[in-house]
């Protein structure tokens, strides 16, 4: 990562719209409220955002642990404000605590993990595992 420009308590906010996509369809149209799925990869965006503006030229990083509680549900068509806070960060290992609001009440709170990685690197390995994995599927 790049010098110590990272530090514990940084906070970033993003704003998201609750659409189709984003909501469940399994108990009818009028139950379309925010899918966890879908809370999920947006929290892990919102820390992406912040970590992306403290990591070295060639690192990204990704996901490595997630504990999220998804408590309220959120209408299609309204607005979610997640909240992420650098909780810790040791080497390359970044935790966040998140939390994320409607207009009426708290909807989630907890951690996440992300892992700071060299995008080269992390290519290499996963190309190997691919023909790794392709001489196993011949065998």
């Amino acid at each position: 990562m790049t010098g110590n420009t990272l530090k514990v308590g940084m906070t970033f906010t993003r704003t998201v719209e609750v659409d189709r996509a984003r909501t469940i369809s399994f108990l009818g149209e009028e139950l379309r409220v925010y899918a966890t799925p879908q809370l999920v990869n947006d929290v892990e965006e919102a820390c992406l955002d912040l970590l992306l503006d403290h990591v070295g030229d060639g690192e990204n990083s990704v996901g490595a642990a997630i504990d999220i509680r998804h408590t309220g549900a959120t209408l299609q068509g309204m607005a979610v404000q997640i909240e992420v806070r650098v909780a810790r960060v040791e080497g390359r290992t970044v935790t966040f605590e998140v939390a994320a609001c409607d207009a009426f009440e708290q909807i989630c709170d907890g951690t996440h993990a992300r892992v700071v990685v060299n995008v080269e690197k992390l290519r290499q390995r996963v190309a190997a595992k691919a023909r790794n994995a392709a001489g196993k599927a011949l065998a």
